[in-house]
């Protein structure tokens, strides 16, 4: 009886050849992976930066409004303060003083029950009427970016920059809540005392979104 022995042999070529075909198939694999999320990722914070430019944008719109319309009440209240009687609440002034004023700030105060001083120098009692510019500050964009992580992929300074200008707006929207306060309570020189901060920390916050749109786009 005779046995045969089966000798079994390898294509080593070929062995090395499949094994670098998946080796070069699975790299090629994540590669493009990473590509496709990495574009995605790229995509998503071009959005977001859009977003925050046109947020940013608008809040300084809204700041510039009301700049102008605090600005107007604290030039209203010093030149009124400069004709007024230290022993009352009332003007003293002459009437074309007073027809100056009222020219100069229109449908911000009234004149009435006038009594004579000496010649041409009336006492006035004044009534004041005080319209408080409400900015509408939003971070909707920006609160937007941080929710989904995008803000993770910025540069750190743009970042750093962002929360900083957007903590100070959270700042300047706090006085703005104490300004209607105290309007509301017609307290009118915390009012005014509130008004000159608030110019201050408005100028800042204009400067720093400013800044904000000069550097933004190296945040990609």
């Amino acid at each position: 009886m005779k046995f045969f022995k089966l000798k079994k042999t390898f294509d080593w070529k070929y062995i090395i050849r499949e094994v670098l075909l998946i080796f070069i198939g699975i790299n090629l694999a994540i590669w493009f992976n990473n590509w496709n999320s990495s574009k995605k990722t790229n995509h998503d914070k071009a959005i977001a930066i859009s977003k925050i430019k046109g947020e940013i944008k608008n809040n300084i719109a809204e700041l510039n409004k009301t700049q102008n319309s605090n600005q107007f009440i604290l030039s209203a209240f010093t030149d009124l303060h400069k004709l007024s009687d230290k022993n009352s609440s009332k003007v003293v002034a002459t009437p074309e003083q007073l027809i100056k004023l009222k020219n100069q700030y229109p449908s911000f105060f009234s004149a009435s029950d006038s009594s004579k001083v000496k010649d041409n120098l009336f006492n006035y009692n004044i009534q004041t009427y005080i319209e408080l510019e409400i900015p509408t500050l939003t971070q909707i964009a920006w609160e937007t970016t941080r929710s989904i992580g995008i803000t993770n992929e910025f540069d750190y300074e743009c970042l750093y920059d962002l929360e900083s200008t957007y903590n100070l707006q959270k700042r300047v929207q706090n006085e703005v809540d104490k300004a209607a306060n105290a309007l509301q309570k017609r307290e009118i020189k915390s009012l005014l005392s509130i008004l000159e901060f608030l110019d201050q920390l408005n100028a800042q916050l204009i400067k720093d979104y400013q800044n904000i749109l000069l550097e933004i786009n190296n945040c990609l």
